[in-house]
């Protein structure tokens, strides 16, 4: 793997982690344990996270009503109230208080503050309504909070020139802050161990594929049901300067500290052999 060495870690190795809010409420205190761990050894962890169950969930309670297309949510200025209440309220909030509790040390931010994230309408906005495309991130607002000591933790919502807002999806916002920031990789924890295939007739987890297998495996049936949104999510986060993602169980002892040493874990994705 070409994740942070041990001797560009002790320099200060940069990665980005993407993680959904439902599965980072759901992961237990060791692996803050471990991302403290990480931070006080000098590497600088980024973490965009998405939240898209609470939502539906808020949005529910509120009667608002909601829908899908293509996987984006359909996106109107009232359901963008709750989506930034959301994710830059509660969700950004609950992950920073994990960090901090854990002796780590995180600093809360939505893609709104100082212009971080940079966006415009997506082509089938007459569809799916507010949600935007990232164009430009604020590097230097993520360098200079990782210079300060703080973990970044970004929640997925950009704004144009003229003040307003967008829903951004969480994989396309985390995949556009790594490039802006020149990250190489990107980690990204969710709960299942990695993209798995049937071989000589057991489930095993695939330690490396292209985009291309992906969509062979897709094509073929053998990544089926909530696992293609997944790999999708994941290949989307494949761009600029990111050249590969790895997809990791969170709940795996240690897993990004060993993820970031090297050790074969999960499932990584590569352009191209």
């Amino acid at each position: 793997m070409t994740l942070i060495t041990t001797e560009n870690r002790r320099a200060g190795g940069l990665f980005v982690m993407k993680c959904g809010g439902s599965t980072l409420a759901a992961l237990p205190d060791s692996f803050f344990e471990d991302l403290r761990e990480l931070q006080l050894s000098g590497v600088q962890p980024v973490i965009v996270h998405g939240g898209g169950p609470a939502i539906s969930g808020n949005l529910e309670r509120l009667g608002i009503e909601s829908s899908f297309v293509n996987g984006l949510r359909v996106t109107t200025e009232e359901v963008l109230d709750v989506v930034e209440m959301t994710l830059a309220g509660s969700i950004n909030k609950a992950i920073v208080r994990r960090i901090q509790g854990s002796g780590g040390q995180a600093l809360g931010l939505s893609g709104v503050d100082g212009r971080l994230i940079t966006a415009r309408l997506v082509a089938n906005s007459g569809e799916v309504g507010l949600v935007g495309e990232v164009t430009e991130v604020n590097a230097e607002i993520v360098k200079g909070v990782l210079a300060m000591g703080y973990i970044p933790v970004i929640a997925p919502i950009g704004v144009d020139a003229a003040g307003q807002r967008y829903n951004i999806n969480a994989d396309t916002a985390a995949g556009a802050v790594a490039s802006f920031i020149e990250s190489p990789s990107m980690i990204v924890v969710t709960d299942v161990p990695g993209i798995m295939r049937t071989i000589d007739g057991r489930k095993k987890v695939l330690p490396s594929v292209t985009v291309t297998q992906i969509e062979e495996l897709i094509e073929s049936g053998e990544i089926y049901g909530g696992m293609i949104p997944k790999v999708r999510a994941a290949m989307d986060c494949i761009q600029g300067s990111v050249s590969e993602v790895v997809i990791v169980d969170g709940k795996e002892p240690q897993v990004l500290s060993r993820v970031l040493q090297g050790e074969e874990l999960g499932t990584r994705i590569i352009r191209s052999l």
